[in-house]
């Protein structure tokens, strides 16, 4: 306190005026009277803490009430949060924030992209605030290694890359990991299903049917895995396996597996397709793989062929034909030496369902197919059942439209109908509802 009181003297031997005095009066106090290893976890509620402390000394010095509160939180989100993206990072409604190097950050709201009003003070700043977020993980970025990629205390996924490789300077992407857990009733309310399609998708969830959700980057998939995984029946054991965890089941009995990177000495990795290898020997009703995409698909495809029947997962495709084919492509890299026909024939057998998500042009996110998928001489079959038929525009330019049904009937419906969910035979006739939000 001697030392903080004998600067504040000097300071007053000419009063602060402007933001830059008040942020160096600060400064000093911060310096001379605060621990900020305290305050390294990142959380809201030590930052909170920090910025009141703050707003207490400059308003005790005299500074005005409206500068200090905001300079108190620029500093608090300074030295204990992420500088100029934090507030963004505090806004529920940003679902991803973009760094393109200092001069540009770009945030996603609803599903539209904006420049946000935010900016790093020069590209020292922007790399600070890298080394900030990387140094508590473990993990490197530099010449060496140019990118890298991990998670933020609250589980939100970044992705890092820098110079020479990013021509912009560091480039930081960040996806948000929601507060909030959706339910089917969110994303009825949404318009992305109505209820018959969720109660289908129930049965099928229940019934055991495996399931793969199919979408672009940004599409809502794991939203939709998470919301189709709650139909799972209670006291089921499941496994979940992500790259980053992000599924939140409401089941007591899960047991999740996250996958881990090499670390610095390039040791230490576990693969996805390990942990789905382990996870079958931690007796699973069902596994859930957040997202298929390498070598691990081979052994979810056994695993499904199995008795690990009703196992769901994701993977990045624009159409169910294309997931099969990414599917095909996934199961190669897992067994070179595996024939063609043999892999379909795998992949026929094994997947029951395809649900296609798409985020549309307008930033809404829908699931615009469901398909059951059979084996078939040679191949894999898909049968429409269902799809999303754009009929134009609202007065706000959101695309109204309805989901209809084919009229095809899934070949399962006998086995869900012997396991207590029968489904009329009028079930897949006619509309099958408006996707138009509430």
């Amino acid at each position: 306190m001697e030392v903080y009181n004998r600067l504040k003297d000097e300071k007053r031997k000419s009063p602060p005026s402007f933001s830059a005095d008040w942020r160096s009066v600060l400064d000093d106090w911060v310096r001379t009277e605060v621990d900020l290893s305290r305050y390294q976890n990142r959380m809201r509620r030590d930052r909170d803490e920090l910025a009141q402390r703050l707003l207490a000394v400059a308003k005790r010095e005299g500074a005005d009430e409206g500068q200090a509160q905001e300079l108190a939180q620029q500093m608090a989100a300074e030295l204990a949060g992420y500088g100029p993206i934090q507030p963004l990072l505090d806004d529920p409604s940003i679902t991803e924030i973009m760094v393109n190097g200092p001069d540009q950050v770009w945030v996603e709201r609803r599903g539209l992209i904006r420049k946000a009003d935010v900016v790093f003070r020069d590209l020292g700043h922007l790399k600070k605030m890298v080394e900030r977020i990387v140094a508590p993980t473990g993990r490197r970025v530099d010449e060496a290694s140019p990118y890298v990629d991990l998670r933020l205390p609250d589980g939100s996924r970044v992705n890092i890359i820098i110079s020479p490789v990013s021509l912009l300077g560091p480039v930081i992407t960040i996806r948000r990991f929601p507060e909030k857990v959706f339910t089917v009733d969110d994303l009825i309310a949404g318009g992305a299903l109505t209820e018959k399609m969720a109660s289908f998708l129930q049965a099928c969830v229940a019934g055991k049917m495996s399931t793969i959700v199919s979408g672009g980057t940004g599409s809502g998939k794991t939203t939709t895995l998470n919301v189709i995984s709650g139909f799972i029946p209670a006291g089921e054991r499941i496994i979940t396996v992500e790259d980053a965890a992000e599924l939140r089941l409401p089941h007591e009995h899960v047991v999740p597996l996250e996958a881990r990177p090499p670390n610095m000495e390039g040791r230490g990795e576990v693969t996805i397709r390990s942990l789905v290898r382990n996870a079958l020997r931690m007796r699973p009703d069902r596994i859930i793989v957040g997202e298929v995409r390498g070598a691990e698909a081979l052994d979810m495809l056994q695993a499904m062929n199995t008795g690990h029947d009703g196992s769901l997962g994701t993977i990045h495709a624009n159409s169910e034909t294309d997931a099969v084919s990414r599917l095909e492509t996934a199961v190669i890299l897992g067994s070179a030496e595996l024939p063609l026909p043999v892999i379909r024939a795998q992949i026929g057998s094994a997947v029951r369902l395809i649900i296609q998500q798409a985020r549309l042009r307008d930033g809404s996110r829908k699931i615009v197919g469901i398909s059951e998928v059979f084996p078939k001489e040679g191949g894999v079959g898909l049968c429409k059942l269902c799809q999303f038929v754009p009929r134009g525009l609202d007065g706000d330019g959101r695309i109204l439209g309805d989901f209809a049904w084919t009229g095809e009937k899934p070949s399962f419906l006998d086995r869900l109908a012997d396991l207590g969910m029968e489904l009329g035979g009028d079930f897949f006739e006619g509309a099958g509802g408006r996707s138009d939000p509430q």
